[in-house]
């Protein structure tokens, strides 16, 4: 049994020991190569996030609802402001044929106890 593993440890050991593996590897390149790589890239953008985008949509919602409130809220402003003032007109009307009429009964009274 000694004999078989005395010839494996020696062969072990009697084997030319393998150059070690290179882990990084280098890239080279020429001076105008890497010049004109680096101005074919255009510049690179700043995305524009989530949280500026949410930022900005809710604002400019925001603004649109704003807008679209207050022209409905102004117009119906000037719709309830002319039915207002119509009304006004119909009861200056009213009021000013009650006067009328209260006067001619006044005369109608005054008329009629001169004859008495």
């Amino acid at each position: 049994m000694t004999s078989k593993l005395l010839p494996t440890a020696l062969r072990a050991f009697s084997r030319p020991a393998a150059p070690p593996m290179q882990l990084s590897r280098s890239f080279r390149s020429s001076p105008p190569l890497l010049e004109t790589a680096a101005a074919a890239i255009p510049p690179v953008r700043k995305p524009f996030g989530a949280f500026r985008g949410g930022m900005f949509g809710f604002l400019l919602g925001t603004t649109l609802a704003g807008a679209g409130t207050y022209y409905y809220i102004l117009d119906e402003y000037r719709v309830s402001n002319e039915l207002l003032t119509e009304d006004i007109y119909a009861l200056q009307a009213a009021v000013q044929r009650l006067h009328d009429y209260i006067n001619s009964l006044e005369e109608k009274m005054d008329a009629m106890q001169r004859k008495k």
